[in-house]
């Protein structure tokens, strides 16, 4: 073929003006009031640089004016997707500063609550998520197993979202009579529902090609960042405060048997089926983050069925709340807890004079996870911010506390 009748094929780098842009507190991505803003040249990001602060709550202040058991339904409204378990750090907290130990009954209705909660929590992350990369199927499929979680922690306590339920000293009340008969029939009918969810995004190709290899997170700089949570143990850190906490904390879990959910010598824990992992993905991407907490959900089923064969041969009654007006002991407590979204740290001092703490603290999980997506987000494609904000799973409410 002569020259004349060659195409010569030239690339052109169309350049464009750096652009600032925000995204968010109204995209529905963001997840609340999170305000990012993007320093973008054509479609390629070079900056993200997170913005909080639309809340306010002043909640770490409220406690400074309340006794403990009052500060209880603050916790509740910081992560409002797992108020279960943001009471069960600041009770231990506070038994921890009293040198109070549980009674085993309440110590296992503890573990049931808090795993049912994870559970809950982690569907409501699965079905935003979809929702993040263009899919509404999951959402509804998720939040249909949700209501029926809800239904059962409202029949324990009368409430749906912010419960109170537990609260320095054990719970408020006994399971109610055919409570564990009921939460035994839901777990045998949403067992089988799980591998739809695998089938809807973890094993579907769209979701793959839209979270592997996006958003890659280094064991070294997660750890650098203080994650914690799915979000550590998606970048293959084998670290779980139920196992490797406080002792007062890990003692809730003594004789339970379950698996953290990370990948060790290229392979995920082998005590479930699991779905194979793709080879697309790469260890540390949101694809990852994402099938952590599905994973996680197996192990808070196993969790809960053991809690509830432990609960039926306790000793001793559901634990005795604290009074209001408890007169606080001269000294200090800090706890942290595994939440659903990494560790939940609560800080109390007191310098022995009343029952009003003088110093009330919370360590909020998602705000060390929030502060990596600067180092995330930088090279990445507008279109990717979604599926990596969505993939470390934030709640604004422990943020702006």
């Amino acid at each position: 073929m002569s020259n004349a009748n060659q195409t010569e094929i030239i690339e052109l780098d169309v350049r464009t003006d750096e652009m600032l842009v925000n995204m968010g507190p109204q995209h529905p991505s963001t997840h609340g009031v999170l305000r990012l803003v993007l320093r973008t040249d054509g479609e390629v990001v070079s900056e993200a640089v997170p913005h909080i602060g639309y809340l306010h709550r002043c909640a770490e202040k409220i406690g400074e004016n309340l006794t403990p058991r009052q500060f209880v339904p603050y916790t509740d409204r910081m992560d409002y997707l797992a108020g279960m378990n943001m009471n069960l750090g600041w009770s231990l907290a506070v038994e921890k500063l009293l040198s109070y130990d549980l009674p085993e009954k309440a110590r296992h209705t503890r573990v049931i609550i808090a795993e049912l909660n994870r559970i809950a929590s982690h569907l409501v992350g699965m079905g935003t998520y979809g929702l993040d990369l263009g899919t509404f199927s999951p959402f509804l499929y998720a939040f249909r197993e949700r209501e029926k979680i809800l239904d059962l922690l409202e029949y324990v306590c009368g409430a749906r979202l912010t419960y109170s339920y537990i609260t320095p000293g054990g719970v408020t009340a006994d399971l109610p009579a055919g409570w564990i008969e009921k939460c035994t029939e839901f777990l045998d009918q949403f067992e089988p529902q799980i591998p739809d969810y695998h089938t809807l995004l973890t094993t579907n190709a769209i979701f793959i090609k839209r979270t592997a290899g996006i958003g890659l997170l280094s064991a070294d700089l997660a750890i650098g960042y203080g994650c914690s949570g799915p979000v550590l143990r998606g970048s293959g850190v084998d670290y779980d405060l139920r196992r490797d906490g406080d002792p007062r904390y890990t003692s809730l879990y003594e004789g339970y048997d379950f698996e953290v959910i990370v990948q060790k010598g290229g392979s995920y824990p082998k005590d479930q089926v699991y779905p194979a992992v793709p080879d697309e993905t790469v260890l540390g991407d949101c694809w990852h983050r994402f099938y952590v907490r599905m994973l996680e959900v197996i192990q808070a089923i196993k969790l809960i069925r053991q809690g509830m064969a432990f609960y039926q041969k306790a000793t001793g009654d559901w634990g005795t709340p604290i009074k209001l007006n408890t007169k606080l002991p001269t000294g200090e407590a800090y706890l942290e807890t595994e939440c659903p979204r990494g560790q939940m740290g609560f800080y109390i001092v007191s310098d022995g004079g009343d029952s009003i703490p003088r110093r009330a603290r919370a360590r909020s999980s998602c705000f060390s996870n929030l502060s990596i997506v600067e180092e995330l987000c930088r090279g990445c494609l507008i279109a990717d911010i979604p599926a990596i904000v969505g993939s470390l799973d934030i709640v604004m409410g422990e943020i702006d506390r």
